[in-house]
């Protein structure tokens, strides 16, 4: 058993969840460090031990609930109750409602929402047993912005968010702070990894559109914040003293969320997110 906190940190192979992960480390968390491949775990190991802190690597695919059940409770037998949970996995399938169908909506719900929903679940207990612990999960501004071509994926931010914002006042009755963290553009790999099946083909009413919303996506990543900078809003969520619900990561998520949320009639982030398709 382990005499530091445990933290349970999911997508750690690149990106926010790894710099999440050491960072944590470096904070005195005994880190377990999940990835659905953990042979692509070795930008995570050098960056620890650049920063000259160990982790606990295990795999931890968020769509296979069985698996995903079978390793919280591994963690919790060898290492002791999981006082720190953050769901930061995410995935994106490019592509207007015409062209996601049911399985590709159906997998960005498994991989953005359904996933961070089970793992939850599974560690409620042993932190309300123990009288308190933390749940962040990374969001987006998607979560409360939405954005054209990305639809599957706005649809599980939305949902993930809202689900923690109803948890998070029954969790508080029990000690248990819940959280979520927006990003903005963030200078990730996330962009190399979307999905592009169902992408408009060359003869696609929708292709211009589609290829024009990509250019205004290109143009946002060079304004892209540091991930080392969306990492560390994620550490300071997941330890401060003064915990919150809502995060985000920059000024601009800041202001496209809040401009989100101040937009009673929806006109205002609709003429926003129009202009992407200009």
């Amino acid at each position: 058993m382990s005499d530091r906190k445990i933290a349970l940190v999911t997508g750690t192979s690149s990106g926010i969840g790894l710099h999440t992960a050491v960072g944590l480390a470096r904070e005195g968390f005994h880190v377990v460090a999940t990835m659905r491949d953990p042979g692509r775990a070795d930008r995570l190991r050098a960056e620890a031990a650049d920063q000259g802190v160990d982790l606990t690597i295990r795999q931890l695919d968020v769509t296979d609930r069985d698996g995903a059940r079978a390793r919280v409770d591994e963690v919790t037998a060898d290492l002791g109750p999981i006082a720190l949970l953050v769901n930061n996995v995410g995935q994106a399938i490019l592509g207007t409602l015409e062209q996601v169908d049911d399985d590709a909506l159906q997998l960005q719900l498994e991989v953005n929402f359904l996933g961070a929903a089970a793992l939850t679940r599974h560690v409620l207990p042993s932190m309300r047993k123990s009288g308190g612990g933390r749940i962040v999960s990374v969001s987006s501004e998607g979560g409360a912005v939405g954005q054209p071509f990305l639809d599957g994926y706005i649809a599980a931010k939305f949902a993930l968010e809202g689900l923690m914002q109803s948890l998070a006042p029954v969790a508080a009755r029990f000690g248990i702070a819940v959280s979520v963290v927006e990003p903005a553009a963030v200078s990730t790999n996330f962009v190399d990894n979307v999905d592009n099946r169902a992408f408009p083909g060359p003869d696609d009413p929708y292709r211009g559109l589609a290829e024009k919303y990509l250019q205004s996506a290109v143009d946002n990543l060079t304004r892209a914040q540091p991930v080392q900078e969306a990492a560390a809003v994620v550490i300071e969520a997941a330890t401060t003293a003064t915990p919150r619900f809502r995060w985000q990561t920059s000024q601009a998520a800041a202001a496209s969320v809040g401009r989100s949320l101040a937009d009673l009639d929806g006109s205002a982030v609709v003429d926003a997110m129009s202009t992407w398709l200009d």
